[in-house]
């Protein structure tokens, strides 16, 4: 038993000091890049549902963050900031959603709890949708790297932003957002 707990705790080690280093596998994509389209399942509040991005840009812009791990503390202060500035997003006519390599059902006990039932996160097991846009851990490639795009209604990356740290990718996707729709006015 002792020997079964030091193994947990090695790997859970290995995973956070991936996470915290996580960083891209390739460059990010680039403003003016076109987006990928994709569908993906999701949970909002722990409620299941298929999430396609087609269908979101047809209300207005979409903030997509990539994460590498629900529960892990870095995603944790990520998501909730997300949470806290979610009215701001509202106010500005985008969508918010995280992705992650998570199982669907790890992500709605997350969707509830990090993400305080404000917005959705996605499930891409199999990390497809993670490659597309350039976003898988360097040194954990079937996990995502900190990412955050703002995809504009034609399709386009109006504004990309790498780096491990959560605490920017609020203030700097939601300044983005707000520069597009100011544009637009």
């Amino acid at each position: 038993m002792l020997n079964t707990l030091r193994v947990d705790l090695l790997r859970n080690a290995l995973l956070a000091a991936a996470v915290m280093l996580a960083g891209p596998a390739a460059a990010e994509l680039k403003t003016g890049d076109p987006a990928p389209g994709f569908t993906l399942q999701a949970t909002l509040a722990g409620d299941a549902f298929a999430f396609n991005l087609d269908d979101a840009l047809q209300k207005g812009p979409v903030v997509l963050y990539f994460y590498p791990a629900a529960f892990t503390k870095g995603c944790t202060i990520e998501a909730h900031n997300f949470a806290e500035a979610m009215d701001d997003y509202k106010q500005a006519g985008a969508t918010v959603l995280g992705i992650s390599a998570d199982g669907l059902e790890k992500l709605k006990e997350f969707s509830v709890s990090a993400c305080r039932g404000k917005f959705a996160v996605a499930s891409d097991a199999d990390a497809q949708v993670i490659k597309s846009y350039d976003a898988k851990s360097a040194f954990m490639p079937h996990m995502a790297s900190r990412v955050s795009y703002v995809v504009t209604p034609d399709h386009k990356i109006y504004y990309s932003y790498q780096s491990g740290s959560p605490d920017e990718h609020v203030p700097r996707t939601l300044e983005a957002v707000r520069k597009w729709a100011a544009a637009k006015q």
